[in-house]
């Protein structure tokens, strides 16, 4: 196995964005949202081009006050976001998003990164930001679906607790699928990010059995606290 994974030369990233222009055309053509595509694109970009820097800055400095920092404005955006899928709403329920996602994503971050990874110090930014934003951007995810489909449910005058469960089946439908297509269908992220690294797939399986593990786990319990935090909120529209 080799021991470093293949710099990309820019010439060759580029060839990567001929399917982006591609279905950018599509939607253009069949008269989507492709202005919005687009921003979405560059702003990833951006984003990533950054964070890339901003990385090598934080894992440079190894100082725990940063990544307490980090971790803090990780779950403050993440708990915005989620609820952009309910924007008229989003001051009334942030702070359930808020304490949904700080309490599920942090309990889960704990037991990953002391319990199970023994992580050394224990704000390792190696580790500690990457596997912080994989616990968060799926609650994140889950939850913005979870307040969709239960703002959805409530405005057809479905019982809350009939819409709560619509709600929290939904919202883990997309990780619960990729439970079933891992390994069968797609090999994640981070298998297969570290086996092009050189990790041996016995290895890799192990780390990526710990991430499906987590993302279920944090997205699962943070959604189902954040349909009972928001309970409230929504009888008063019932009533």
């Amino acid at each position: 196995m080799t021991d470093s994974i293949q710099t990309i030369p820019l010439l060759n990233l580029s060839l990567a964005f001929i399917p982006v222009l591609i279905t950018l055309v599509i939607l253009f053509k069949w008269s989507l949202n492709s202005g919005n595509a687009l921003y979405a694109v560059l702003r990833m970009l951006v984003q990533l081009l950054l964070i890339g820097y901003f990385l090598s800055y934080i894992f440079e400095s190894d100082s725990a006050a940063i990544i307490l920092v980090i971790l803090l404005v990780m779950i403050f955006a993440s708990s915005w976001i989620a609820l952009g899928t309910v924007a008229d709403k989003r001051l009334q329920l942030y702070k359930y998003a808020l304490l949904a996602i700080a309490l599920a994503g942090g309990i889960t971050l704990l037991l990953i990164t002391q319990l199970v990874l023994v992580v050394d110090p224990w704000y390792l930014p190696q580790t500690m930001v990457p596997i912080a934003g994989m616990i968060f951007a799926n609650s994140m995810i889950s939850i913005s679906l979870a307040a969709e489909r239960l703002n959805a449910e409530i405005e057809r005058n479905v019982p809350y607790d009939v819409a709560r469960k619509i709600a929290l089946q939904s919202s883990l439908i997309p990780v619960v699928n990729t439970l079933f297509a891992v390994g069968l269908v797609s090999l994640p992220g981070m298998m297969t990010g570290q086996i092009l690294s050189g990790v041996s797939p016995l290895i890799a399986v192990r780390y990526q059995i710990m991430v499906m593990c987590m993302i279920f786990g944090s997205a699962g319990i943070a959604t189902a606290y954040f349909l009972v935090l928001v309970k409230p909120a929504f009888d008063k529209r019932q009533r």
